[in-house]
């Protein structure tokens, strides 16, 4: 009976306070218990496979494109997602997107490139796989790309030329890409950094998203596929091919979006930029050893099949000594640079080079060269001088100017380069 009285009464402003509380952190508790459940939900939801869509203006052949990356995920029970990495199509592509359920991705800044990388950035899969929506690609073989990433693989690369198990269906690749452009440059990628594929310009590739966000890629351009191909080999990835099948380009809307000669010279462009081996330090070795040669021969006077090699030869093989230690420095500085700034992967043997040839010591050789380069130039006028500044018998003459003067400009140049190579390495603050 007392209980019901009590219970009856009305509630004390403290008792009403708490029961408000004990309200207030029973509902955050059945939030913070929702919120669990949502998570874990999605953490479920997670694609394994991402693929990315680069469009612009794909209208006609958008819908196959997306139709065929589901079928074979649904058919192989792969858990993914398809995205559309949108650059600026005014043609429906988008609408056509949404509607068969792939996520759109509006990337503004225009190029494939940027497109490619925006649509990346945006993906949720461990696996990201990417193909154009022309339908020249058949994305009926993604299960092909996602059991070698499966097996561990970082980089999955695709290979339309039958040098590497691919085909090229007729009238899918131009005569002059299939026959000259494309196996050249596939031969470049393979001589100058070792990369094991065959068909460097396939754009079906697979990848993990961790390889992604290692290779910080940069290139906005046609040049992005090139340029995860180059930085994988030199970051010495494990990378994996797989035989593809290049069909006929399905828009009728629009010609291509590549160029031949403007992307095929911006390709070589960027191969020369990521090898300062092959731009710099090969050619400035040649030359160097071309001119010393060419001292060798010109200075006791030598004739060859009756010409004599005297003081204009010197002048030649000077320009030639001067020419290839300055690409030589060249491809220090940007080696250096490259490594310091992330372009390029630490190489221990250059590492090891740079300690042995510190600041101090290449200024001791510039010191020295300079000084010699000078005794020589000394020892002409003290001739000139004996001779009370008349005239000098030009052959014997040249024979102490010209090795004078070569000498004190590499000096120079060792000792100002050597500053710069010690600026370079200091790096920036991230």
């Amino acid at each position: 009976m007392s209980q019901s009285i009590s219970e009856s009464l009305p509630q004390s402003p403290a008792q009403q306070v708490e029961a408000t509380a004990d309200s207030i952190l029973l509902r955050l508790q059945e939030t913070e218990q929702s919120v669990r459940e949502a998570l874990a939900v999605d953490e479920l939801a997670v694609p394994e496979v991402s693929i990315v869509m680069p469009c612009l203006n794909e209208a006609d052949t958008l819908a196959i494109c997306i139709e065929k990356a589901q079928r074979a995920m649904r058919e192989a029970c792969i858990e993914g997602e398809v995205i559309v990495a949108d650059n600026g199509s005014t043609d429906g592509s988008q609408e056509i997107a949404r509607q068969l359920g792939a996520r759109v991705v509006l990337v503004t800044e225009k190029g494939y490139g940027n497109a490619l990388m925006g649509g990346i950035r945006a993906t949720r899969g461990k696996f990201v796989i990417m193909g154009d929506a022309d339908d020249s690609y058949d994305f009926l073989e993604i299960p092909k790309f996602v059991a070698k990433l499966r097996d561990g693989h970082d980089l999955v690369q695709g290979c339309r030329l039958p040098s590497g198990g691919g085909k090229v269906m007729p009238g899918a690749m131009p005569t002059l890409h299939r026959w000259w452009g494309n196996p050249m440059f596939s031969w470049l990628v393979q001589r100058m950094f070792r990369a094991p594929i065959h068909d460097v310009y396939c754009g079906l590739r697979g990848f993990t998203k961790r390889l992604y966000n290692r290779l910080d890629l940069r290139c906005t351009g046609m040049e992005f596929a090139t340029e995860m191909i180059i930085k994988s080999s030199l970051f010495e990835v494990d990378i994996a091919e797989v035989p593809t099948t290049l069909h006929p380009d399905g828009r009728k809307a629009h010609a291509p979006h590549m160029r031949t000669f403007r992307d095929g010279w911006r390709t070589l462009r960027f191969f020369l930029m990521y090898s300062p081996r092959w731009l710099f330090l090969v050619p400035g070795i040649g030359l160097a050893l071309l001119g010393i040669l060419g001292y060798v021969l010109a200075m006791p006077g030598t004739s060859i099949l009756g010409a004599t090699l005297d003081a204009h030869t010197l002048l030649a093989a000077s320009l030639s000594i001067l020419l290839g230690f300055q690409l030589v420095q060249f491809a220090v500085f940007a080696k250096t640079f490259a490594i310091t700034e992330g372009l390029l992967p630490d190489d221990i043997r250059f590492g090891g080079l740079l300690r042995i040839m510190n600041l101090e010591r290449c200024l001791i050789c510039g010191v020295l060269a300079f000084c010699t380069g000078s005794g020589l130039l000394l020892a002409a006028t003290g001739t000139w001088w004996n001779a009370n500044f008349g005239a000098l018998d030009y052959s014997s003459t040249m024979r102490w100017v010209i090795p004078g003067v070569t000498l004190a400009a590499l000096g120079c140049q060792t000792i100002f380069a050597s500053f710069f190579v010690s600026i370079l390495r200091m790096g920036r603050r991230k």
